[in-house]
């Protein structure tokens, strides 16, 4: 016998299931497996749906890498400098090198060097051993010039050592000096004779004004003779052994050289600063009109940019397509296919290339479109170059410049004393007038009498000085000096060795004018200031010192006030010069004519790719909502478990009473065949 059951699907369609030889022998399980099955339809639909917004997860993942890597291609593409590069040569490059180090110009230099840097050495008497004591208290080394029998402080920072006691022997020395990393090392050198340990100091600056004095306060109280650490004392203007112990070996000298007929002396023979834009490392001495330092442009600089800008574009474009393609043949799309977040990242990018640059100033040469440098698009999307065109556009003497701005973000400003340091990405791209109201001034002090040229040890040596809020105090070196020039020399010298001066990074210059000092701060602004104060002050500076603080530059960027702090002005936030920060070196008051901005294509794709990975950008905002989907059907899942839960338990509990039924049924049933049997049988007749 068949029995047909009845049920409900989760779809709200009714089936109908079928059990042979159904008895007392019912087989419960079976039932209720196959009826669940169809119920669990609902559990699998949420699955299908959950690995689905995994699947895109996933993908976004793959769109945010892509992006990223795009993004850092994009960095050098936003330095001007990557295509203005240039390179230096030398046709003698075991006496010369060059190298291009900043704004240099094409062009070439005869180089002739006629005499080499070199870096002061001293060197002490001799010892027995490392281990002998030399004795212990300070050495403090300042650097200087020596001529005519005096030595005057070049205003570089003083440093002293401390040595005590317990490294109070030669290699004790030697290794204070080392570790105080002052510009001098120490160094232990064996003659070969019997007391033939010597220290031997070098300064790590070259340069004539690099020339070494070394003044020691003993802790035998004796500071100038030749017993216990004195025997250290150099003073290139004392006496033999009384105060000059050491020996002077070699002498700190300038670089000498000829470049295209002009004499040029500088104190390294690393030189910066000559040919502007270019170093120069000098190596040996020339002859003749000397080597050859040729300036010319990278030629390839410029093609290896772009190339770099087509190849990171292409790499993105492929990841995207690939995300979103639809196969016409298998009539399925990829994982992305339709989706609207990956669509607007493609039209914003796609948006910004097809738009030529804004911004940009009429000149000889000016680029704003990507087809001009050779740049075209295909139908996939894809980015080509054509390095004729390219070389073409490049060349020239603003060839470059006009390329650069086709690809970073420039600031120019049209009066030369203004300088734009800072091109934010929130700044948009225009030409924006400027008014200077306040240039930016150093905090000063300035003495009300000429100093005096005598400082005397206990008595007027001593200096309390607080520069730009950093207050430390120095000692003065005792003595008669030559000039007022020479004890300011001293005294900056001094300051400016100072840790607790020099660890805050502030400054003085120290300068005299008709007997006064003045000491300036080197930072302008609000912030900048000097105060004097100790034994020394009203030797210095007399009575009534006149002390000035520093004030901040102060403007207008498109008529909206900037904000200003020492010499940078700095574009109002929400603003449109938001972004934009200019260094006022000077000049006047008022109108200073204009600045423009231009945001090429990395710089606007860099804007547009941050704003697409921000922690609250469109990428971001998307993965969250397919999270919190996945979270929803979760919640949903266990809802369907729970009902699912007491659908089973009522079939198990209807089966089972239906199986108790048929099982009480088929007792009776078999009772009554019994009965049936026994009853007398009729017959006919």
């Amino acid at each position: 016998m068949a029995v047909t059951i009845a049920s409900t699907m989760a779809n709200g369609t009714t089936g109908t299931l079928s059990a042979a030889g159904i008895g007392s022998g019912l087989d419960v399980n079976g039932l209720v497996t196959s009826l669940m099955a169809v119920e669990n339809r609902a559990l699998t639909a949420l699955d299908t749906r959950q690995t689905a917004f995994q699947t895109k997860i996933s993908a976004y993942g793959t769109v945010k890498s892509a992006l990223a890597q795009f993004q850092t291609a994009l960095a050098a593409l936003e330095k001007t400098s990557t295509f203005g590069a240039l390179t230096a040569q030398s046709s003698d490059a075991s006496a010369v090198t060059a190298t291009v180090a900043g704004n240099a110009v094409a062009g070439a230099y005869n180089v002739q060097v006629t005499q080499l840097a070199q870096s002061a050495k001293l060197v002490s008497d001799g010892f027995a051993a490392t281990t002998d004591v030399v004795g212990s208290g300070t050495l403090t080394f300042q650097f200087g010039t020596f001529a005519a029998g005096t030595f005057t402080a070049s205003g570089s920072a003083a440093k002293t050592v401390t040595i005590d006691p317990a490294n109070g022997t030669l290699a004790g020395i030697r290794d204070a000096v080392n570790a105080a990393n002052i510009g001098v090392t120490a160094t232990i050198v064996n003659d070969g004779s019997v007391n033939g340990n010597r220290l031997v100091f070098t300064g790590t600056a070259s340069g004539a004004a690099n020339s070494l004095k070394l003044t020691v306060a003993d802790g035998d109280a004796a500071n100038a003779d030749n017993a216990g650490l004195s025997r250290l004392a150099f003073d290139p203007a004392a006496a033999i052994g009384s105060g000059r112990n050491l020996t002077q070996k070699v002498a700190a000298q300038d670089a000498k050289l000829v470049i295209d007929g002009i004499d040029v002396s500088k104190p390294s023979n690393t030189i910066t600063d000559a040919i502007e834009g270019v170093t120069l490392n000098l190596l040996a001495l020339t002859t003749g009109v000397g080597p050859k330092v040729s300036v010319a442009a990278d030629a390839s600089g410029v093609t290896k940019a772009v190339q770099g800008f087509v190849a990171a574009y292409n790499a993105l474009n492929t990841t995207l397509r690939g995300l979103t393609k639809y196969d016409a043949t298998t009539k399925q799309g990829a994982t992305l296919n339709g989706d609207g977040t990956v669509r607007m990242i493609q039209s914003r990018i796609d948006g910004i290339l097809g738009n030529p640059v804004a911004g940009l100033t009429a000149g000889t040469t000016v680029l704003d479109r990507l087809s001009q440098v050779g740049i075209t698009r295909g139908t996939d999307g894809a980015l080509a170059l054509d390095a004729t065109k390219l070389a073409t556009a490049a060349s020239g003497s603003s060839g470059s410049a006009a390329i650069a701005a086709l690809f970073a973000a420039v600031g120019k400003a049209s009066d030369s004393l203004v300088g734009v340091t800072a091109t934010g990405s929130t700044a948009r791209a225009g030409t924006y007038a400027l008014n200077v109201t306040q240039l930016a001034t150093r905090g000063a002090s300035t003495g009300s009498a000429a100093a005096g040229l005598t400082i005397t040890a206990g008595v007027n040596d001593q200096l309390d000085v607080t520069v730009d809020g950093h207050t430390t105090t120095v000692m003065l070196g005792a003595g008669t000096y030559a000039s007022a020039d020479a004890l300011a020399a001293e005294v900056q010298s001094r300051i400016n060795g100072a840790s607790a001066i020099s660890g805050g990074g502030s400054a003085v210059v120290v300068a005299a004018a008709a007997g006064v000092l003045t000491a300036t701060s080197t930072r302008y602004g609000s912030a900048s200031g000097i105060v004097f104060a100790g034994t020394a002050a009203t030797s210095l500076l007399g009575g009534a010192p006149v002390t000035t603080t520093g004030i901040d530059v102060a403007g207008t960027l498109d008529g909206v006030a900037a904000t200003g702090a020492g010499q940078v002005l700095r574009g109002a936030t929400g603003s449109a010069t938001d972004g934009l920060a200019l260094t006022i070196a000077g000049g006047t008051l008022g109108a200073r004519g204009t600045i423009t901005y231009s945001q090429g294509y990395a710089a606007a794709l860099d804007v547009a790719l941050k704003g697409f990975l921000a922690a609250d950008g469109v990428v971001a905002t998307r993965t969250d909502g397919l999270n919190r989907s996945i979270t929803d059907l979760d919640h949903q899942r266990t809802t369907v478990q729970r009902h699912l839960a007491v659908v089973e338990a009522n079939y198990r509990a209807q089966f089972t009473a239906l199986d108790t039924m048929l099982g009480s049924m088929s007792t009776t049933s078999s009772y009554l065949q019994q009965q049936l049997a026994n009853l007398p049988k009729i017959t006919n007749g």
